[in-house]
């Protein structure tokens, strides 16, 4: 505690030091860094009229609101977007590809959190954020404050809060489905701490997937409570990710419950903003939300409407390629495994035959180039040393250690499917509509319509509570 006042005390100092002609922006206490699962646009503006007024709209009206939001790479899910708001950087830095990836030492998938060193309290799940690559901004945070603030991350599921809340978090809290509690890693805590404990008890069989944001708010407002949170001048930070995605019963998209999930998560926001800001004060918070920029749809039907599409097996493919290779360089086994799109060669089988991997790699290519349904494939090569514009956003994406050596395009409308494992994705090249909206200290309102892209948060939070940006962002703040 000592420390934590030494450092408010530097901070009051140096914010206050600046020279008597110039107006410095106030310093917020607390950043509430928000990600909602799969928000859109299109379906947030549709049920406006059902809103209160201190929600979505509060924060439309009161923030500056940048309309038209994008991630710089593809393919984005949920732990990589969520890694790139925290990172400032893509995952071909961050080394977050994807909630999973294939392990090239065991061949068999892994959790981006995973890790066996760490055993889970209230959950049998192992988790830390060891594989994200570089730091995060809530890193920085700990880092410039000698570790005097106080940083936590809540979500449902663990792989958003644990990388929400970076290596240096004081916590990362998700629900556990099995024990239907609230859960951690000892990778922060020896044990539980009392709070987490106490609120557990209390909100014991009151907490289900079905009304999971309500429990995000709840948990939330008690973190801040028990931690102490905003209540001096060095800053703290709250990642938190709410749920805005429905389930797709039978290809069919239930509007009434899309509209049920928008409108509660309106209510859940306005919980969320009006308890913090009456726990630490309106003019001591900042919050920050986005959505993680992709949103599973029902499936299309293409051929129903006689639009082009077709069904690509990636299997099949591999073994077509292994008996092509084999044909050139002698039979072996030069392919070991695919995950989704991406083909797994056995570089080390294919080095010992003193086989050029270059060659072998433009082979391939070029052989999986000729199929139906392909519209383009990169090599590993290609990828990291390409800039052009066509593999500008997978180049973005790409990490050598947890990704193929082979990365198919299928054409838009055609599925990717594996027959082995049904890992299977439609190709859709258009993007999702979502914001990213700040709002709170020193924020006036403002809208914004000029694209911008979400690797741009961090350093805005960065500058706005006087911090470095992580070490491996290299953009500017937005404002």
């Amino acid at each position: 505690m000592i420390n934590k006042y030494i450092t408010a005390t530097i901070l009051a100092i140096a914010s206050s030091g600046v020279a008597a002609a110039q107006v410095s922006r106030p310093v917020p206490r607390l950043v509430v860094n928000i990600a909602i699962d799969q928000l859109r646009t299109d379906y947030m503006e549709a049920f406006m009229p059902s809103y209160g007024n201190n929600g979505f709209k509060k924060l439309l009206q009161n923030g500056i609101v940048y309309h038209n939001a994008q991630y710089t790479f593809a393919p984005v899910d949920r732990a990589s977007s969520i890694a790139s708001i925290v990172t400032g950087t893509s995952p071909s830095n961050n080394g977050i590809t994807g909630l999973k990836w294939l392990d090239k030492n065991t061949l068999i998938p892994v959790n981006c959190v995973d890790d066996h060193e760490y055993d889970g309290i209230f959950t049998k799940k192992k988790s830390s954020p060891k594989n994200i690559a570089t730091t995060t901004i809530n890193d920085e945070l700990k880092i410039s404050t000698d570790g005097a603030a106080v940083v936590y991350s809540i979500a449902m599921d663990r792989d958003a809060a644990v990388i929400g809340g970076g290596h240096a978090a004081d916590g990362a809290i998700w629900f556990d489905e099995d024990n239907k509690c609230w859960c951690s890693s000892k990778y922060y805590f020896n044990k539980a701490p009392q709070w987490l404990e106490g609120y557990n008890l209390l909100s014991s069989n009151t907490i289900t997937v079905d009304n999971i944001n309500s429990g995000i708010t709840s948990i939330a407002l008690q973190c801040v409570s028990s931690c102490g949170m905003g209540k001096d001048n060095v800053p703290d930070m709250l990642s938190l990710t709410y749920d805005a995605k429905v389930p797709i019963d039978k290809d069919v998209l239930n509007k009434q419950l899309l509209q049920y999930k928008y409108v509660q998560l309106d209510k859940e926001l306005e919980k969320l903003i009006s308890g913090i800001e009456s726990k630490v004060g309106k003019s001591n918070v900042l919050f920050v939300v986005t959505s993680t920029g992709y949103c599973n749809e029902k499936e299309i039907y293409y051929a129903r409407y006689r639009i082009p599409s077709g069904t690509f097996y990636v299997n099949r493919t591999a073994n077509l390629l292994n008996m092509y290779l084999g044909a050139i360089y002698g039979q072996d086994k030069y392919v070991e495994s695919c995950f989704y799109n991406q083909i797994f060669l056995n570089i080390k089988q294919i080095e010992q035959k003193r086989i050029n991997t270059s060659e072998l790699l433009s082979r391939a290519q070029t052989f999986i180039m000729q199929l139906s349904g392909v519209s383009n494939v990169f090599t590993s090569k290609n990828l990291l040393l390409s800039g052009d514009n066509n593999s500008s956003r997978l180049r973005n994406w790409f990490f050598p250690n947890n990704c193929g050596d082979l990365v198919i395009e299928v054409s838009p409308g055609w599925k990717l499917f594996n027959e082995e494992n049904f890992q299977q994705y439609t190709s859709k090249e258009s993007t999702m509509p979502f914001p990213l909206v700040f709002y709170g200290t020193g924020v006036v309102a403002e809208e914004v319509t000029t694209p911008i892209t979400i690797d741009r948060i961090a350093p805005t939070i960065a500058k706005a509570i006087r911090i470095r940006a992580p070490n491996a962002c290299s953009v500017t703040p937005l404002h």
